[in-house]
């Protein structure tokens, strides 16, 4: 006898380890877990409804990716960046970003131009702060990825991980949303122009406007 049943491409479905590390990874940009706070297996676990095997492995990622730190004897906890290590991050990002997207403007093909243009349009429409990150980071890592940089896109999501939820806070100023958008759209130009130098300094101004905007000076 033939079994019917509607099939599903398991290779496409979210493992327990993946949701679980999507959420607390969103929570802790969007400052739902805010630093210093504490991850507690036990209840993470029945939160999701799952073995603390998954919640062991998603933190560990979160630890690896920098948003989480393991205290000896005292568990997990969200990592707590300090004003200087804060400001580190930007100063790490406005150097190698404007490295990376001097490279990447000769690489840049119409594809790769119309993805940022795209994500540079949902980054203009979006008004809710995880769809803030979210497209910033695609509009900014699609014009890096040009030429196959794999090395300097690996770099920058490293300091992107450990800067969004400062991003989001920055965001959430005044008109700096708004800002971001026409800076965007000015480095777009650029890119499009074929500009390299150009678009490095914006870039450059980019990352530390946005700096100065969140700690000041």
């Amino acid at each position: 006898m033939a079994l019917k049943f509607e099939s599903s491409d398991l290779s496409k479905t979210k493992s327990a380890t993946d949701i679980v590390f999507d959420a607390l990874r969103r929570a802790i940009v969007l400052g739902d877990l805010e630093q210093g706070a504490a991850l507690r297996q036990e209840e993470i676990a029945g939160a999701f409804n799952v073995s603390r095997i998954p919640v062991r492995e998603a933190i560990s990622r979160l630890e690896q990716i920098g948003l989480v730190e393991t205290r000896r004897h005292r568990g997990a906890f969200v990592t707590d960046l300090s004003v200087s290590e804060i400001e580190e991050i930007f100063r790490l990002r406005a150097l190698v970003e404007s490295d990376a997207i001097r490279h990447a403007v000769p690489h840049m093909t119409s594809a790769v131009l119309a993805a940022a243009e795209a994500a540079h349009q949902a980054f203009a429409r979006a008004t809710a702060p995880a769809d803030w990150i979210g497209e910033n980071r695609r509009f900014h890592c699609t014009l890096y990825s040009a030429g196959g940089q794999r090395l300097y896109v690996g770099v920058i999501d490293t300091l992107l991980n450990l800067s969004d939820r400062h991003l989001r806070a920055q965001l959430s100023l005044g008109e700096a949303h708004s800002k971001a958008v026409a800076e965007h759209a000015e480095l777009l130009l650029a890119c499009r122009a074929g500009d390299a130098e150009l678009a490095a300094t914006l870039t450059l101004r980019h990352v530390e406007g946005a700096k100065r905007s969140l700690l000041g000076g």
